[in-house]
């Protein structure tokens, strides 16, 4: 078997989910195929260590999966490289496979979350950023850290051309929700093979803050409030019906 994922047949799939992934992590499994290629399977989990709330809700791996290859689909024609390749099922999907670094890229359009909480008085809730802030966390439990561009240069990361890839991706992602408010998301964002930036991460309502016309949430913010899974699914359908309708 080739390392292309477009190459890998359906009995493929089967034996390389026999084996023992090669990473479990809070939100996806991942099989390796070749050097340059992976399996990804979704786990159902949805998490907020600011509210101390962790469980499965199965309906969520799939709307995820969902939201995610619609948008991937969006992307690639905007010229955004992922690494998304095709989907294999409810929950997974065949990828590049690119070495996550340990932090973030997040696009802030508006002041919410962890930009008031970390930062009181510099911006009032609901603060419109013109242009939108990018910024870069350090993956660290229990909660990211941010960390200083000038640290990721040091250890030779294109600060400029992450940068620029995360507004590209805000700006396209904002279009095609439109009139629905996006106010901010996260990527995890790596070097391709050519030396380019490419989002490797996952974009769903599970790494962004959306909001419908009446300011309700359609995103893990449902989660963090304590709504349940009938609630969370709910609104989640809403979400990804207005964006199949949008394309």
């Amino acid at each position: 078997m080739g390392d292309s994922v477009h190459d890998v047949a359906v009995e493929d799939l089967a034996e390389i989910q026999a084996r023992e992934p090669d990473v479990v992590g809070r939100s996806k499994r991942v099989w390796r195929i070749g050097e340059d290629a992976c399996l990804i399977e979704l786990v159902p989990s949805l998490r907020s260590f600011t509210y101390d709330r962790d469980e499965l809700i199965e309906s969520t791996g799939s709307l995820r999966m969902d939201f995610y290859e619609l948008a991937a689909q969006q992307l690639a024609k905007a010229g955004v490289r992922t690494a998304f390749r095709r989907r294999t099922g409810p929950i997974g999907y065949l990828a590049d496979y690119r070495p996550a670094p340990p932090f973030e890229v997040i696009v802030k359009n508006v002041a919410t979350g962890s930009t008031t909480r970390k930062y009181p008085g510099l911006f009032a809730e609901g603060h419109r950023f013109e242009p939108p802030v990018v910024k870069f966390d350090f993956r660290i439990d229990p909660e990211d850290q941010p960390i200083g561009e000038d640290y990721l240069r040091a250890a030779g990361v294109p600060v400029a051309a992450f940068h620029d890839l995360a507004l590209r991706t805000n700006a396209t992602l904002r279009n095609w929700m439109a009139p629905l408010d996006l106010w901010d998301f996260c990527l995890v964002v790596a070097v391709d093979t050519d030396g380019e930036p490419t989002v490797i991460s996952e974009v769903s309502p599970d790494c962004m803050r959306v909001r419908d016309q009446h300011g309700n949430a359609l995103d893990k913010d449902l989660f963090r409030a304590g709504d349940g899974a009938d609630v969370i699914t709910e609104r989640w359908q809403e979400l990804i019906a207005h964006v199949r309708d949008a394309r």
